[in-house]
C-alpha cells in the first residue's frame, strides 16, 4: 500500500483576497459533517507559513509579498523532498496556489534523473511572471517557477531590482535549472487567461483541455489522452485548484470564473488520474471559506478529496 502523508501548507500570502489559509480546518469541518473519519486515518504534517509578512504592508507591486514566498517554498520543498526520499505520497492541502511550485521543487529534487509531468486542473494557467502579471499576485505564478521562465517576450512591467533578487532566488529552489519542461504540462479546463500566458502555451504546445472537451470525451478519454501526453514522464504530479470548478459551485475561492467543471466530473477526472502508478503527489488548494457563508465550497472539495484519496489506496 502507498505510505500516504498529509501535508497541510496554510499559506495565503500570494493570493489576492484573504482567507484561503482557513481553507484546511473548512475542510476538516466539512469532513465532520459528513461524519467521515478521513482525518482520523492520517498524520498530518503542517508545514511553517509566512502569512505574518501581511502584516508588514507589501514592498513589491510585481511580485506581492515575495520575501515572504520564498520562505515558504523552502518550507514546502524541503518538506516534500524529505517524504518522496522516504517514499512517502504527499497529499497536499494547499491555500494559496503558489506553494505548487515549492511541492515540485521537492519531487524534483528527491529524484532529480525522473522526468517531471504536471497535470494542472485550474481555470487559469498560473505562468505569470512578475515581468507580466497585471496582478502582482503569486499564486499566479509558479508553473514558471519551476519552469524558469520570466517570459521577457511580454514584458510589461518595470519591476525592482530588489523583487528580481527573490525572483531569481526562488526560481534556483532545489537547483539552479529547471525543474519541468514547459511540455510537460497538461492543463484541464483552465480558461482564464492573459495574452501573455497564451504566449507562452502556443510557444511551448502546453496541451488543455477545455471543459467543453471534457464532456464532449469523457472523463476517461481525457484522463488516458492526459497520461498519454506525458508518457515520456516517469513521475506525475496533479495539482487540483478549486477554481477549476464551476463559479455557480466555487464561491468559497479567490477567483471563480464560469464555465467551469462540475463536482462530479472534478471527482471522476482526479480518481481517474490517480490511478496512475507515475503519480507521485496529488494537490489540492484555493478553499477560501470567508467567502462563503454555507461551507460549500468545502464540502465539495472535500468529495474530492477524500474520493481520490480511496482511488489511490484502490488502485495501489
Amino acid at each position: 500500500m502507498r505510505k500516504i502523508k498529509l501535508v497541510e501548507v496554510r499559506s495565503e500570502i500570494a493570493a489576492g483576497t484573504r482567507g484561503a489559509s482557513m481553507g484546511i480546518d473548512a475542510l476538516k469541518i466539512a469532513s465532520l459533517d459528513k461524519k467521515s473519519n478521513f482525518f482520523t486515518q492520517f498524520d498530518p504534517i503542517n508545514v511553517p507559513d509566512a502569512n505574518n509578512f501581511l502584516w508588514k504592508g507589501n514592498k513589491h507591486p510585481h511580485g506581492k509579498y515575495i520575501d515572504g514566498v520564498y520562505q515558504v517554498l523552502k518550507n514546502v520543498y524541503s518538506t516534500i523532498e524529505s517524504l518522496r526520499l522516504e517514499k512517502k505520497f504527499p497529499i497536499v492541502l494547499a491555500g494559496d496556489h503558489s506553494t505548487a511550485a515549492g511541492t515540485i521543487m521537492g519531487i524534483k529534487a528527491a529524484h532529480p534523473d525522473k522526468r517531471l509531468g504536471v497535470i494542472w486542473i485550474d481555470a487559469h494557467a498560473d505562468l505569470h511572471t512578475p515581468f507580466t502579471t497585471p496582478s502582482g499576485n503569486m499564486h499566479g505564478m509558479p508553473l514558471a517557477m519551476v519552469s524558469q521562465l520570466d517570459n521577457l517576450d511580454c514584458k510589461v512591467n518595470e519591476v525592482s531590482p530588489e523583487t528580481i533578487s527573490y525572483w531569481e532566488k526562488i526560481k534556483k529552489i532545489g537547483g539552479d535549472f529547471p525543474k519541468i519542461e514547459p511540455g510537460d504540462i497538461v492543463f484541464i479546463s483552465v480558461r482564464d487567461t492573459e495574452a501573455p500566458e497564451n504566449h507562452l502555451i502556443k510557444k511551448y504546445e502546453i496541451k488543455n483541455f477545455s471543459t467543453q472537451e471534457v464532456r464532449e470525451k469523457g472523463i476517461e478519454k481525457i484522463a488516458s489522452e492526459a497520461l498519454e501526453k506525458l508518457k515520456d514522464c516517469e513521475q506525475i504530479y496533479i495539482s487540483f485548484d478549486v477554481d477549476s470548478l464551476d463559479s455557480s459551485i466555487s464561491v468559497g475561492t479567490g477567483t471563480p470564473v464560469p464555465n467551469g467543471l462540475t463536482v462530479e466530473e472534478a471527482i471522476q477526472l482526479n480518481a481517474e488520474l490517480i490511478k496512475d502508478k507515475r503519480v507521485c503527489c496529488w494537490e489540492i488548494v484555493e478553499v477560501n471559506p470567508t467567502l462563503d457563508t454555507e461551507n460549500t465550497m468545502a464540502e465539495a472539495a472535500f468529495e474530492v478529496l477524500e474520493i481520490t484519496t480511496k482511488s489511490l489506496v484502490d488502485n495501489y
